[in-house]
């Protein structure tokens, strides 16, 4: 079973963009700590359609959230002919947690959910 979840910041805002049919694309990526300071990973995490669409109205960085979905590997030949991979997390569902940092306790999407009508 490929099904991924993880809880952590954003480490800088959202990156909308569409797809080829035009569909809605979202990037992010998360900072998710280990049992130490030092254990930080970076995630890269996709979001398509009308979760993509709320993740880039409603984010920011340093929000913390928790992501659901699968783990997605892509290989591509970048402009100077190299081969490049990558894995990535693709959401299914983005839970926006409570930032004790802000004051603002209106938040009016806490919990978005989609089918994987993405890649």
């Amino acid at each position: 079973m490929n099904a991924v979840n993880l809880t952590g910041r954003l480490t800088r805002d959202p990156e909308m963009r569409a797809t080829t049919s035009g569909g809605d694309v979202c990037g992010i990526r998360l900072a998710v700590d280990g049992p130490r300071d030092a254990d930080t990973t970076f995630i890269d995490v996709t979001a398509f359609g009308k979760l993509a669409g709320n993740c880039a109205e409603y984010l920011t960085q340093g929000r913390p959230i928790a992501v659901s979905g699968r783990l997605s590997y892509g290989e591509w030949e970048a402009e100077d002919g190299s081969k490049r991979s990558k894995h990535e997390v693709v959401a299914h569902q983005v839970d926006f947690l409570p930032d004790g940092r802000q004051r603002d306790t209106e938040d009016p999407a806490q919990d978005v959910e989609q089918s994987d009508g993405g890649s």
